[in-house]
């Protein structure tokens, strides 16, 4: 039996992995979620979205402090997932806060009614 048959195998089967590029998926996920969650926040979906991709660039930064690859990826996923949380509450805040400012201008009999008492309402007129 010829001993290089059995070993070419497995040698070649060696190069191939170490070829292959590692990737961290949760990494990867979370930035797309991060930028999508950021570019949504003002319509307060982007919070919801924020929180999933926030959880994925943890555990992006698991997988990276395991495997050593795509630290930078899921930090940003990290980043832009707690950004997109911090507009979507900020945003809540201040559609409450203009809500309660400006709740006796909502039945006018006219855009131009509302817009004189919002106007009244917000600069103290």
């Amino acid at each position: 039996m010829n001993t290089q048959e059995t070993e070419t195998p497995m040698r070649h089967t060696a190069f191939a992995q170490a070829d292959r590029p590692r990737r961290n998926g949760p990494a990867g996920a979370a930035v797309v979620l991060g930028v999508i969650g950021l570019s949504t926040s003002i319509v307060f979906v982007g919070g919801l979205i924020g929180v999933v991709g926030l959880a994925l660039g943890i555990a992006g930064l698991v997988t990276a402090g395991r495997t050593g690859v795509g630290r930078g990826r899921a930090v940003a996923g990290v980043v832009t997932s707690a950004l997109a949380i911090v507009v979507s509450v900020l945003a809540a805040v201040l559609l409450l806060w203009y809500a309660d400012r400006t709740q006796d201008c909502y039945q006018p009999d006219s855009l131009r009614q509302y817009r004189q008492c919002v106007q009244q309402h917000l600069t103290g007129n």
